[in-house]
């Protein structure tokens, strides 16, 4: 599945030996992001794969508003998807939102085995740096390359490029080398008002992939990936003094859309938790299990699986995967309340239910404690997802059945992430939510000129259509703060 390649298993490394190939911010910008799975009729098994390979790779500040697009319900959206604009002139790109990945990288011209076409019923475009006035080479002597990669590279001479490789854990991978250029995104300038800006970023030109991205199955022009690595889009804007690390997204999985901001978040303040230190994801420590009024007795070192600390907060992942010694308790508490019920396997992959009546009344809800005293509430009608009137599918997943390196693996998607709006704060290493309306508005602001903005719910209808349902855009709103991660 794509989450566990982007997440977990991911491998990169540079090469300095050949080559491929020959602004600022204001304080909120924003991104037409768009969902990549759409209508209840999708694969299951192909929103289940996105996130296995997932999980493999897994100042005067501004505030940015991007229009986010999609849902997190297994059953309507399995990934969101961003619209930016790179070089001079501006050319669109297509590029999935990724908390899991560290760089931002888009095919480029001369590509081997890059997609040619999208099944998402997108029109795929090549970055051409010849074609950009404001195009740069990125050298493996300069301050990026040797910070990515922390330190000089073996048999580095000025005159060659900073070039990556990328490896996931299904196998596939993406190389290429780094540029320079410009970066278009909305700035917010008011309550719901934003206007064009630019910045300057240094991204990936993939020149070969292979695997699933080179196919057209999944296919977009690149990932963006909002990690906590000084490679990335956010560090990279916060490095520059434009922007805080922080970040935040309220993904609404009753209607659809919701709102993603770079910024800090003002209205509603939301209790946080630590995030786990020197972790290269987003990792917090879970410390309790609750459902309805029973607390699972788990052993005491299933939170602590070794160099994979904590749970993993991912919003580019669709559903929750947790290990066996908490898979395994968690679904006999859940079905103990109805003994009668009888479970059918779905593609080999899912446990669904025959069941007519409210979901909400007949099965318990979840609680995650998490250090710091804050929980993670998760209902029924959110671990549970509608494949047919009458049929009902569980969205916990099994993490000890996947691959050897994810099989302890916690890993907390867009099942338990929906209708809350969650707030990363990078520089101050926390994390924090509450339970909100998503359709409704946040308020983000600089401290320094105690600006404050209102940004709202996004559910734009474009006339586009994607694997036959149209395409719904939701705002992101990037209120600035800092950040970045792989």
């Amino acid at each position: 599945m794509m989450d566990l390649r982007r997440l977990a298993l991911v491998v990169v490394t540079v090469m300095v030996v050949g080559e491929f190939g020959s602004g600022c911010l204001g304080n909120v910008l924003t991104l037409n992001v768009k969902r990549k799975f759409a209508g209840r009729g999708k694969d299951l098994s192909a929103m289940r794969a996105h996130d296995m390979r997932r999980h493999g790779r897994l100042l005067s500040t501004i505030n940015v508003d991007l229009p986010l697009g999609g849902s997190g319900h297994p059953s309507e959206a399995g990934l969101y998807f961003a619209q930016i604009g790179l070089g001079n002139p501006s050319v669109d790109f297509f590029v999935q939102v990724d908390t899991g990945s560290d760089i931002l990288w888009v095919n480029c011209a001369g590509c081997d085995k890059c997609p040619t076409k999208s099944d998402l019923g997108l029109g795929l475009t090549l970055y051409d740096p010849k074609r950009s006035s404001t195009s740069r080479l990125v050298y493996c002597d300069q301050d990026f390359c040797t910070s990515t990669y922390d330190g000089p590279l073996p048999g580095c001479k000025p005159s060659l490029q900073c070039q990556y490789n990328v490896i996931y854990g299904d196998g596939s991978s993406t190389a290429g080398y780094f540029v320079k250029d410009n970066i278009q995104l909305e700035q917010v300038i008011g309550n719901l008002q934003s206007k064009s800006t630019n910045g300057t970023v240094v991204f990936g030109c993939g020149a070969r992939q292979s695997g699933e991205l080179g196919s057209s199955t999944e296919a977009l022009d690149g990932i963006l990936g909002f990690g906590q690595a000084n490679s990335s889009l956010i560090s990279q804007l916060a490095a520059s003094g434009k922007v805080k690390r922080m970040f935040a997204h309220c993904l609404d999985n009753d209607e659809g859309g919701g709102i993603f901001a770079i910024g800090e978040v003002v209205s509603p303040k939301v209790k946080t938790t630590p995030m786990v230190p020197n972790q290269a994801h987003y990792n917090v420590v879970m410390k309790e299990i609750e459902v309805g009024d029973t607390l699972l007795r788990l052993p005491s070192d299933v939170f602590d699986s070794g160099d994979q600390k904590g749970a993993i907060v991912d919003s580019g992942t669709t559903l929750a995967y947790l290990p066996s010694a908490i898979y395994e308790p968690l679904m006999a508490e859940i079905l103990s309340k109805q003994p009668r019920l009888h479970l059918y396997s779905v593609e080999d992959q899912f446990t669904c239910i025959q069941h007519m009546e409210n979901v909400d009344t007949g099965f318990p809800t979840v609680k995650f404690h998490f250090e710091g005293s804050l929980t993670l509430t998760i209902y029924p009608h959110e671990y549970l997802f509608q494949i047919r009137e009458d049929i009902w599918c569980f969205g916990w997943q099994n993490s000890g059945v996947q691959s050897k390196d994810g099989k302890d693996m916690i890993l907390l998607g867009d099942l338990v992430l929906s209708n809350k709006l969650v707030v990363y704060d990078v520089e101050h290493q926390t994390i924090g939510w509450t339970e909100y309306n998503c359709s409704s508005s946040i308020k983000v602001g600089d401290k320094s000129s105690r600006a404050e903005y209102s940004v709202g719910f996004h559910d734009v209808i474009s006339g586009s259509s994607l694997m036959g349902g149209s395409i719904t855009l939701l705002s992101i709103i990037t209120a600035l703060l800092y950040s970045c991660i792989a």
